[in-house]
């Protein structure tokens, strides 16, 4: 157990090294794609290849992994990001849009495999401490909120021209995060788990749990994206300074994962589904607070409502998914999991900028709401089947 405490605040520390780069590109990445987009209906295209990079990259990360171990493959795919962050620099450089949204694509093949963090926790965990040591790993999400929009506020200006040392100072967090990866003791994946294959991924995927776990993942990564994604925007568009954004961005990132907390213990005690149905219905509520008005306060309610409401359906889905699989299955089940969030996230990230540049915020949060809804049904259908299997077994 020991072990297992070392590995999950290891991990947590390498979540806090994302989210700090992450969150520096949630802000910025918006911005420099609308300071060099030849239209600006593309302002968010470099956000969109960044996931794609991402969602190209993640079902092959996990198979990596389960070929070479956690430890080879997170640090490959944190190299992958220092050279995608190196492009991205160029590319502000030479003020060149084309070759940002190539530079966004290859660090997003970094967030691909650093997606298992939570997955890597889990695995080497006791069942009894499956939540727990995936809310604590994402909990490191918090220190990212806080670094990441301060760093962009401090070097966004740093040196000519605008953006350039923003994305320089992603290299120095990657650095960091592969100082961490040395650290962790994580064993390799036995012969027996890397020629044994299990169910088809078919199989895994029928499972109710599994379909009601990459919903709650995927759609709760996609609208959360889809609204972060176009705030910065957004309040610009409506006179707010970047200054504000940055701020309401911060407040987001941190109610993404301060939650992470106390998120574990919930799952614990009142169980997987109840946590999503609150996620469902703090998304409708941030939904609700954004269409209120536009002024910065609106705008902050209404991301940090999201962010734990994003916190409680991620965590849940992530929690979820791990009862669906075997250890030799763990491979296809996340990478199939996470190939669904990554898909989600582009497709939100481009149609975000096409609507707030085409047809404002409002709509931007109108088309969210199906989306949420079918969150929303998907986890009442698994309750009442759960109830029915409940009182079959009973009788």
């Amino acid at each position: 157990m020991n072990s297992t405490r070392r590995n999950v605040a290891l991990l947590s520390a390498c979540q806090a090294m994302l989210f700090t780069n992450n969150s520096t590109l949630i802000a910025i990445n918006g911005l420099a794609g609308l300071a060099l987009a030849p239209v600006k209906a593309l302002a968010t295209l470099p956000v969109t290849c960044w996931v794609v990079g991402g969602a190209l990259s993640t079902m092959q990360a996990s198979l990596y992994m389960k070929r070479v171990g956690r430890k080879r493959g997170f640090a490959a795919g944190t190299l992958v990001g220092i050279a995608g962050a190196l492009v991205c620099a160029a590319a502000i450089w030479l003020q060149s849009f084309w070759l940002l949204c190539f530079g966004a694509l290859v660090f997003g093949v970094y967030n691909g495999f650093a997606q298992y963090y939570r997955f890597a926790a889990a695995d080497a965990a006791p069942a009894d401490y499956k939540a727990n040591a995936i809310s604590l790993v994402l909990a490191g999400g918090l220190v990212g909120g806080i670094l990441g929009p301060g760093i962009s506020r401090f070097t966004v200006e740093l040196v000519a021209p605008k953006f350039l040392a923003a994305y320089l100072a992603l290299i120095v967090f990657a650095l960091a995060t592969l100082a961490l990866i040395s650290l962790l003791d994580i064993p390799d994946p036995t012969d027996a788990e890397r020629a044994s294959s299990g169910r088809t991924l078919a199989e895994i995927a029928a499972q109710p749990r599994f379909i009601v776990a990459v919903a709650a993942g995927a759609i709760g990564f996609g609208v959360m994206n889809f609204l972060m994604t176009s705030t910065p925007i957004a309040m610009s568009v409506c006179g707010h300074p970047y200054g504000d954004a940055a701020f309401v961005i911060s407040a987001h990132v941190v109610a993404m994962f301060a939650p992470s907390f106390v998120t574990g213990p919930l799952v614990k005690r009142f169980g997987v589904l109840p946590l999503l149905t609150v996620g469902v219905l703090l998304n409708l509520a941030a939904i609700g607070i954004a269409l209120d008005g536009i002024a910065v306060a609106n705008f902050w309610w209404s991301l940090v409502t999201l962010g734990v409401g994003w916190n409680f359906l991620y965590i849940g889905g992530t929690t979820l998914l791990t009862q669906t699989y075997r250890p030799e299955e763990r491979a296809k089940a996340q990478g199939a999991n996470d190939s669904a969030i990554f898909i989600m996230m582009a497709i939100s990230s481009l149609t975000s900028g096409l609507i707030v540049t085409s047809a404002g915020w409002e709509k931007v949060n109108y088309a969210a709401l199906p989306l949420v809804a079918l969150v929303g049904v998907a986890v009442v259908w698994l309750m009442l089947r759960t109830r029915a299997e409940r009182r079959a077994a009973a009788a």
